[in-house]
């Protein structure tokens, strides 16, 4: 029996800032890029609660599900771009709800890109590897 092949990401010692609302995505996501990938993970439940988080620890990225409620998600990401010491910080979206953005809005926001709910977790880990232009390799393995 042949079974999927694995995208493993190659990339150690990264630190990511997941902010979503949703308890059972966060728990996920976190596991998965914690286990699959070996990232070390910061999870909050809102944009607010992220902005100690960012300014207080280095972050190689953000993992920021923009449909949350609450403060406005591109105000988040706009104070986050005109802070010297946030503003390179490559933001991934997470969400169901954007389908709506365009490539100007991405740009204008300098998001590194999105990824759709529902996602496979097992893949989440080489998606943002992807988006974040960080090395990864897809093992040849049949089993």
């Amino acid at each position: 029996m042949k079974m999927d092949i694995l995208e493993v990401v190659n990339i150690k010692n990264k630190t990511i800032l997941l902010i979503d609302d949703e308890v059972n995505v966060r728990e996920i996501v976190e596991l998965c890029l914690k286990d699959l990938a070996g990232w070390n993970v910061l999870t909050v439940d809102s944009p607010l609660a992220g902005l100690p988080s960012v300014v207080g620890n280095s972050l190689d990225a953000i993992v920021l599900d923009i449909s949350i409620g609450g403060i406005d998600s591109f105000k988040f990401i706009d104070k986050l771009r005109n802070h010297p010491k946030t503003q390179a910080i490559p933001i991934v979206l997470l969400s169901a709800r954007v389908r709506w953005l365009d490539s100007q809005i991405l740009r204008k926001y300098q998001i590194a890109g999105v990824i759709l709910k529902p996602f496979d977790p097992v893949k989440l880990p080489a998606q943002i590897a992807k988006l974040l232009n960080w090395d990864y390799s897809i093992p040849n393995s049949n089993f």
